[in-house]
């Protein structure tokens, strides 16, 4: 898919918008995706040079490990982004951008630490 697509937080205060190509979306299960999201994420991901985010004064990181942050809006706590620190491409959670998305989910990973209350039942690949 190409194009430009954009998004924001609940309040709006944190907008983003990237040009180009996303990458189809995929579910993390992981115990920090799930804490923070009280679910499980859906992201996509972009290459940096194709996103621009504004209300940079209101968006907050928090480093939830050696390797990665999460971005959310400091206003609503909207959870927008996960940013492994040593690449050059950021994850967005799909649920934040505008429709139409034309984003289709593409597999399932971390799934050994999914919630109890659910199953994984699409038929998309899972990895543990």
């Amino acid at each position: 898919m190409t194009d430009t697509h954009s998004g924001s937080c609940l309040c709006g205060n944190v907008w983003f918008q990237v040009r180009g190509q996303l990458r189809g979306v995929i579910a993390c299960h992981c115990n920090q995706c799930r804490k923070q999201s009280g679910h499980y994420f859906a992201a996509t991901n972009c290459p940096d040079d194709l996103l621009t985010v504004e209300g940079l004064d209101h968006l907050r990181w928090y480093q939830s490990s050696q390797s990665a942050k999460r971005g959310f809006c400091g206003t609503c706590g909207s959870a927008l982004f996960w940013k492994d620190t040593s690449a050059a491409s950021t994850s967005i959670l799909t649920g934040a951008f505008d429709k139409p998305t034309g984003l289709r989910m593409e597999r399932h990973i971390f799934c050994e630490f999914k919630g109890d209350y659910y199953e994984i039942s699409d038929g998309l690949p899972q990895e543990l």
